[in-house]
């Protein structure tokens, strides 16, 4: 398997929006593979087409990914975008198709109702993919209409892929059925191993593969035992879970860790650290010390 490591960037919650292009010099200074921008409606979160075109202009290297909320944007406008948006960077574009978050507050904000959101993206991936393959496209749905769609240019990569995350039976289902790629957050190994199984049986009930390359994780980490805020943010997103196995909390434990989840078949790693450092120049350096030489 080819390991990469990404790094994922939090938004205003991580550092203001003036350093963001000094962080994306880092990352490509430095060979991580790809910078990641997971998106929210209320919470701090950088918007990921501004702030994805601008790593793109500022780097020749570096991926630029997101956590891409679909429901509550029109499937043309953001097809045309991030065709773009991936001609811009020379095919460097990285997506995951998300839902958002299930945050009352968030979901007004995307201008959907959360019951409607999967089958929104349901109905969403396959008009996206017809019109970045140049296909006029006509189609009457529950959610959208359009007559004699189509937009140019084109997006460089043939697939522009969509990964999937999530954890519930409808969310697996989702990846089976037409994703690219899985990539679950705040899980453990073996729940990551379990959720791989899951994933490959749906894919194989629509005589589908998902390549084994691609399954990655998101993966936070700690420099030193978990602070009381840590603690009871990851408390709450997983209260079935002690905090401590979810966070490795030392360099070895980020490698025993690491070494568990390519045992379980994911080679992509999406690092975060659980809480902002002091100086972000530093902490990359340090960290690209401790996991890059694993690259292949």
């Amino acid at each position: 398997m080819k390991v990469r490591f990404g790094f994922t960037c939090r938004g205003s919650n991580d550092l203001p929006i003036e350093d963001f292009s000094q962080l994306c010099l880092d990352l490509e200074r430095l060979n991580f593979d790809s910078v990641w921008l997971p998106e929210t409606m209320l919470t701090g979160s950088f918007d990921p087409l501004v702030a994805l075109s601008h790593a793109a202009a500022v780097t020749e290297r570096l991926k630029v990914g997101s956590h891409l909320i679909l429901p509550g944007r029109a499937p043309v406008r953001l097809a045309r975008e991030l065709a773009q948006l991936d001609r811009l960077s020379k095919g460097r574009l990285l997506l995951i198709a998300v839902l958002g978050l299930p945050d009352e507050n968030e979901v007004a904000a995307q201008g959907v109702t959360r019951s409607e959101r999967g089958a929104i993206m349901d109905e969403m991936v396959p008009l996206m993919r017809r019109l970045w393959l140049g296909e006029t496209v006509t189609h009457s749905g529950k959610h959208f209409d359009l007559v004699d769609a189509s937009i140019n240019p084109l997006p460089v990569q043939q697939p522009l892929e969509l990964w999937f995350g999530g954890a519930l039976p409808s969310a697996l289902r989702r990846v089976g059925c037409f994703g690219d790629g899985y990539i679950p957050g705040l899980s453990t190994p073996q729940e990551g191993a379990e959720k791989k199984v899951l994933v490959e049986a749906a894919a194989n009930e629509f005589n589908r593969t998902v390549d084994p390359e691609h399954f990655g994780v998101n993966l936070s980490y700690s420099r030193g035992p978990l602070s009381h805020t840590a603690r009871e943010t990851l408390s709450q997103r997983r209260p079935d879970v002690d905090p401590e196995k979810l966070i490795p909390t030392s360099v070895a434990s980020l490698h025993e860790t690491i070494d568990a989840w390519i045992q379980a078949g994911y080679s992509k790693f999406l690092l975060r650290p659980v809480e902002a450092p002091q100086d972000w120049t530093q902490e990359l350096e340090q960290l690209a010390s401790e996991v890059l030489d694993r690259q292949s």
